[in-house]
């Protein structure tokens, strides 16, 4: 090897003997040979050569949608703070909800086609995704995984159709990021055998004052152990269960957030996940839930590059010029770009491992924080584009904003992912 390299040491040795043979060689009309090809910026590194032709139908029906029916609404009910329980019904007929389980009226469809459907929402609004991927992941997901066949049969197929509202309660007021030191509590009803009373408070919980069933994770009076109870609130008696708004937030506007509180609201021991305990029964429906967030934010942070390149485009200053032509907008569109771009890419493949049973909750982990602080970064750039405007919601890039700094904070906040990965990586527990 040091012979070779020596061998072609000159700068003139190595010209010399490149010469003779590119000389030899017959010059190739490569426009003849290939079409040529042109860049997409809506789909920089071609991800769609990734996805079935299945997929790619059921990303355009979700596209169409999200488009006709979500986009004319969003800036109103953003503004009024105001969410529609009739979007869930149409997502059912659409078949939306629940996409990725089989049987009870939903659709089967692979993982990344479930990431897809919503990408295409929050390309609209994250908290539009927020409401249904609580539906789908949080509530329908362990029903589903983790429920008896009653439970399945009993709730799944509403559910799918949207006529059944769920909402999912793990985290506490006082507990948010250490989900295992929750207490709400559940104990032997002392006079009604075959049931539990359950007590305590959850926050920041997504369709909890509409929803008709709500999943809470508690624990046992008697062992510590945590459990999940599927409550059904048409079954409760008054004053035990309470569901609040949280009103006057600064983003997710346009989905609906609220409270549980529990004072010893009494639930049938058949209303009780049979077999899952501890967290690993909430962690798990959380990493399909962080999974369809990760390829989400990617839609909203795609929004956000059409809008400001819209933008850009349209604005024309210093001599009539559109702003697009100058440099410090196009490194912000072009950052932008390959961010997305590379999220979706790694979205994509998690899906594909994800769907063979072969994804660690290590990758969702990794996708997660990635692709929300990104979107999030991304987006708060792209706002400067705007300029002043920016302040008027009316060009929705503030809305995306103020919406992506939430999904940077919920069901496993960055800096927690971060401590996810370090684990994983130094094998040394940083949490305690």
């Amino acid at each position: 090897m040091s012979r070779l390299l020596s061998r072609f040491h000159s700068p003139r040795r190595l010209a010399a003997s490149i010469t003779p043979l590119t000389r030899s060689l017959k010059p190739r009309n490569y426009a003849s040979a290939s079409p040529i090809l042109q860049f997409d910026w809506e789909d920089p590194l071609a991800s769609k050569n990734l996805l079935t032709e299945e997929e790619l139908a059921i990303s355009e029906t979700a596209e169409r949608y999200c488009q006709e029916q979500l986009l004319p609404r969003v800036l109103q009910a953003y503004r009024d703070e105001h969410y529609d329980p009739k979007i869930l019904e149409e997502m059912g007929e659409t078949g939306l909800l629940g996409a990725t389980i089989d049987g009870y009226g939903c659709a089967g469809v692979s993982t990344v086609a479930g990431g897809l459907i919503t990408r295409a929402v929050e390309r609209v609004d994250s908290g539009y995704r927020s409401g249904m991927s609580v539906q789908s992941s949080l509530v329908m997901g362990p029903i589903h995984e983790f429920g008896t066949q009653e439970q399945k049969e009993k709730y799944l197929p509403g559910m799918a159709k949207g006529k059944i509202i769920g909402c999912f309660g793990l985290t506490e007021p006082n507990h948010g990021s250490d989900p295992g030191s929750m207490e709400t509590m559940a104990r032997p009803h002392p006079q009604k055998k075959g049931y539990f009373l359950l007590s305590g408070s959850k926050t920041w919980i997504t369709n909890s004052p509409i929803a008709d069933v709500l999943v809470i994770w508690a624990k046992l009076k008697e062992t510590g152990k945590i459990r999940g109870f599927l409550v059904d609130r048409k079954d409760c008696p008054a004053g035990t269960l309470s569901t609040p708004a949280i009103k006057n937030k600064n983003g997710l506007r346009a989905s609906i957030t609220g409270m549980i509180h529990l004072e010893d609201c009494p639930v049938p021991e058949a209303n009780m996940f049979p077999e899952v305990e501890g967290l690993r029964g909430p962690f798990s429906c959380l990493n399909s839930a962080r999974y369809g967030i990760a390829l989400g934010t990617m839609g909203a942070l795609e929004d956000c590059i059409a809008r400001a390149r819209t933008y850009a485009l349209e604005r024309k200053q210093f001599k009539g010029n559109p702003i697009a032509k100058y440099q410090l907008v196009q490194k912000k569109l072009a950052d932008a770009a390959t961010d997305a771009a590379y999220g979706t890419l790694a979205a994509i493949q998690v899906g594909r491992l994800k769907g063979e049973g072969k994804a660690t909750p290590e990758m969702i982990s990794m996708i997660k924080r990635q692709n929300c602080d990104k979107a999030l970064h991304n987006a708060r750039v792209l706002q400067e584009i705007f300029g002043g405007n920016a302040v008027s919601d009316e060009y929705g890039i503030g809305r995306h904003v103020a919406n992506l700094f939430v999904t940077q904070t919920y069901e496993g906040q960055s800096d927690i992912h971060s401590l996810i990965l370090g684990r994983a990586i130094t094998g040394l527990q940083a949490f305690v």
